[in-house]
Order: C-alpha cells, then structure tokens, then sequence
C-alpha cells in the first residue's frame, strides 16, 4: 500500500491568532486551544490541518529554526458558495487584520479568486466557479 496524505502542518507564532483566523473560515477549532503547543481539525475528506507552535517544534528538533515574512507554500485553497462569498470573506478577513495579496477579481480560468495571507504568512486563496 502506498502512503496517504493525512494531514497539513503550519508552524505558528501564535497560536490563538493562527486559529482565530482559521475560524473566520469556517474551521472548526475548540476556543480552548489557543494555548495549545499543538492543534488538529479534521477536514473534509479525513485530512488534518495541524498547527504547530514554533516553541514545540524547536523542543522536538533542537535545529528547528523559526522563519518569519512570507511563506512560499504550503498554500490553502477555500472554496466559498459564489463570488459574493469571496468578495464577503475576502473583507472581512481584511478588516480582521490579514494582509492582503490578491484582491477578488473574475480569473481567465472561470473563478472569482482572491489571495491574502493568514498570521504567519501562509497564502490563502478563495475561490467559487463563475457560472457560464
């Protein structure tokens, strides 16, 4: 049997902000575990997303040096009922404090698409199809 994917790690600064983000997209994450070291939400499908907080990964490998400014992957991609809901999403996630990338704009390859990043600099997308 070849191995499955399972789960999505982040290393976080923050966890409380990390997962306030999150929710804000839907994530269901208990309120208690922003003073985790480690937390897990299962998503649709079986994966987890899983974040990490820099102290705990630096206490499992004593190399384990933390970045910050942007990162370069993984990205997350969230699909929203139409275009409104990017557009909705995409504002309020601003005016929470996310920086912002990409402004919602209709793509060439059919979808209302926006870019911006959460806490730690992570891209996060939005997207809903257009209809034809």
């Amino acid at each position: 049997m070849a191995p499955i994917i399972n789960g999505i790690g982040l290393a976080v600064a923050d966890m409380a902000t990390s997962l306030t983000f999150y929710r804000r997209l839907g994530l269901d994450v208990p309120a208690s575990a922003g003073n985790e070291p480690h937390v897990e939400a299962e998503l649709p499908g079986g994966i987890r997303l899983m974040w990490d907080t820099h102290k705990s990964l630096a206490s499992m490998d004593p190399g384990y040096v933390a970045d910050s400014g942007r990162r370069t992957g993984p990205s997350l991609a969230f699909l929203c009922a139409d275009p409104a809901e990017v557009d909705q999403q995409h504002a309020d996630l601003i005016a929470a404090g996310a920086e912002n990338e990409k402004a919602p704009w209709d793509a060439e390859w059919g979808q209302r698409y926006a870019q911006l990043r959460d806490p730690d600099g992570y891209l996060v997308e939005l997207f809903a199809w257009l209809k034809k």
